[in-house]
């Protein structure tokens, strides 16, 4: 599959204000949040969708937003439980 955002993951980076949300919304403990949500990405589970100007990752209970110009990470946070 023919896919803009893995073609371009080497792109993949956040802010550190970005990095600072994701490290909160997901309650991670890890040094480099660009490089865990790179890591998911590239996974084979993920699954891959782009809806507007953004890509929108869903893997391990999570979804991550990247905007698919910029290749910037703007958010991600964990999936709600459905009822």
């Amino acid at each position: 599959m023919d896919n803009a955002l893995l073609n371009n993951i080497d792109k993949l980076h956040t802010t550190e204000l970005g990095a600072v949300r994701i490290k909160r919304n997901l309650s991670l403990d890890c040094v480099d949040a660009a490089a865990w949500c790179r890591d998911r990405i590239v996974s084979p589970e993920a699954v891959i969708e782009r809806k507007g100007k953004n890509w929108y990752i869903t893997i391990d209970g999570c979804i991550i937003t990247v905007n698919a110009y910029s290749y910037t990470i703007i958010t991600a946070h964990k999936l709600r439980k459905e009822h």
